[in-house]
């Protein structure tokens, strides 16, 4: 009794947070499948037809689709922190340093880089790595722009989710600050194994720099940036060199 007396004295949540709430579930759960379902229905007509403009629309709605709703879990997570209280500044997400943000984003692009070229050629020396780039179909208008957009997909979902999301809540959950980005790395090494030990091992030092540099400064804005170009580069690098380059899938 006292505890439904206690549920009936809780604020009524505004309506803005709880269309925001249904929104992310659904995001999570079955509007994509929704979605995807009325792009398919409306593509079907135009199938069979030869002109390229037409018949490249659908595809290109869903990778863009797709890369939206592969952000859900990130504004989930902003989500979570706001209605909690704590904002999105308790996972480094402020807006307040800018340039700050910039300097460290390019600088740990520049590290990573080039120790990514080293993890490369070391890997296809020894035979013990095949490196997997995703790309979005070739030979169409919108391929460098969606690239730009999955580059930014992964970034986000990577860096606010697996670094400043899940550090923030390890840390409070009584784990140690090596502790914590040990976890977080090994995530990400760990579902890079698709790319061999090579991308598991790459990764994984990724995971413990990013991690480090988070917990050090409280942002995520850097992490996210240094992603986003990693890509980036990765994406436009495969497409002007794509067979003449060993060890690519």
């Amino acid at each position: 009794m006292r505890a439904r007396e206690r549920r009936s004295a809780l604020p009524p949540l505004p309506e803005r947070t709880l269309a925001e709430e249904v929104l992310v579930v659904l995001s999570l759960s079955l509007l994509a499948s929704a979605v995807f379902a009325i792009i398919d229905l409306l593509s079907a007509p135009l199938r069979g037809v030869t002109v390229a403009s037409v018949s490249q629309s659908p595809q290109l709605a869903r990778q863009v689709s797709g890369s939206l709703f592969n952000l859900a879990p990130v504004w989930l997570v902003t989500y979570l922190v706001r209605r909690s209280g704590e904002g999105v500044r308790a996972i480094g997400l402020g807006w307040d340093r800018p340039r700050g943000d910039l300097l460290r984003g390019f600088a740990l692009f520049a590290v990573v880089g080039l120790g990514g070229i080293v993890v490369y050629l070391g890997s296809v020396a020894l035979g013990v790595n095949r490196f997997v780039v995703p790309v979005p179909p070739t030979g169409r208008w919108w391929t460098v722009p969606v690239l730009l957009l999955n580059a930014a997909e992964a970034a986000l979902l990577e860096e606010v989710v697996v670094v400043a999301y899940l550090v923030t809540r390890l840390r409070q959950l009584g784990l140690t600050e090596g502790g914590a980005i040990g976890a977080s790395a090994l995530l990400r090494g760990t579902y890079h194994l698709y790319q061999g030990w090579g991308g598991f091992t790459g990764n994984l030092a990724m995971g413990v720099l990013f991690g480090f540099v988070f917990v050090r400064t409280r942002r995520a804005w850097p992490i996210v940036l240094a992603h986003f170009l990693l890509d980036v580069a990765a994406g436009v690098g495969f497409l002007l060199f794509r067979g003449h380059l060993p060890g690519f899938a």
